[in-house]
């Protein structure tokens, strides 16, 4: 084998051991009925059950949390596509300055903290529209912020790999307006790129815990903090599940992506 070859096998396993042990460590805790200070190789396949997990999925407080982040993962991806395909293909085809302030703000969301995000926020709109702010809806846009990073670059590469000018000017030409432009010229050429940034999307939400403590809104991140201190096996197994879903989610999204390219 190449050296070359050889340092690259060396770095998957490292990565791959730094993120597998941990979770084999996580699932034994999760669904184990063995104490975590007797817990050792002798008694690997011993005791397993998934009595933790089930016991948080009949509780009504994580089914309400749980249905308010799909709903608010749902809300978000749609957010982020209604915004960003537009503005991004206008920046594309007519100002590449407007793309350099688009790529130049996508990643603030990396230097600017959440709680300075909602702080900003909450004094902008608490007394101007209060009802953004007792909603949890009202969330969705600081979502939209929070995924930023991660949704514009995947359109950003979605729309750098089309002949835009040119699918734009034959569909034009042909007497379509520019929304029916839009939704059936450019969007089903991206539909890797947007299905990627949906998938990123939902994982944003699912996972992000800041937001919604400053602002009290119980979400699936939140309900799961709390959990921790009655039922810590449980809480750990939905964890794990998240774990699984957003790996799934990217996944389906590389898989999608493939089979329309090809």
């Amino acid at each position: 084998m190449k050296p070359g070859r050889l340092a690259w096998w060396l770095v998957i396993w490292v990565v791959g051991l730094f993120y597998l042990i941990p979770m084999l460590s996580m699932t034994r805790f999760a669904f184990q009925r063995i104490p975590v200070i007797k817990l050792s190789f002798n008694n690997v396949f011993s005791k397993w059950t998934i009595e933790p997990l089930l016991t948080t999925f009949s509780d009504s407080g994580f089914r309400s949390s749980a249905m308010l982040s799909i709903w608010l993962a749902i809300a978000t991806a749609v957010l982020t596509l209604l915004l960003l395909v537009p503005t991004m293909t206008i920046a594309h085809l007519r100002s590449p300055r407007m793309r350099r302030v688009i790529e130049i703000s996508a990643v603030l969301p990396f230097v600017v903290p959440a709680i300075a995000l909602v702080v900003g926020f909450a004094g902008a709109f608490r007394d101007t529209i209060p009802q953004l702010i007792r909603s949890p809806f009202g969330m969705v846009p600081l979502y939209v912020i929070t995924a930023l990073p991660f949704t514009h670059r995947t359109l950003e590469n979605g729309l750098a790999s089309l002949d835009l000018r040119t699918l734009i000017d034959a569909s034009r030409s042909l007497g379509a307006s520019w929304i029916r432009t839009v939704l059936f010229v450019i969007v089903p050429n991206m539909r890797a790129s947007i299905a990627t940034a949906s998938f990123l999307a939902l994982t944003v939400v699912l996972g992000e815990f800041t937001i919604a403590s400053l602002l009290l809104k119980n979400t699936l991140p939140l309900y799961l903090a709390y959990a921790q201190g009655q039922n810590p096996q449980g809480s750990f197994a939905v964890g794990l599940v998240l774990v699984v879903l957003s790996a799934g989610f990217v996944t389906a999204a590389n898989r999608f992506g493939k089979r329309v390219v090809s």
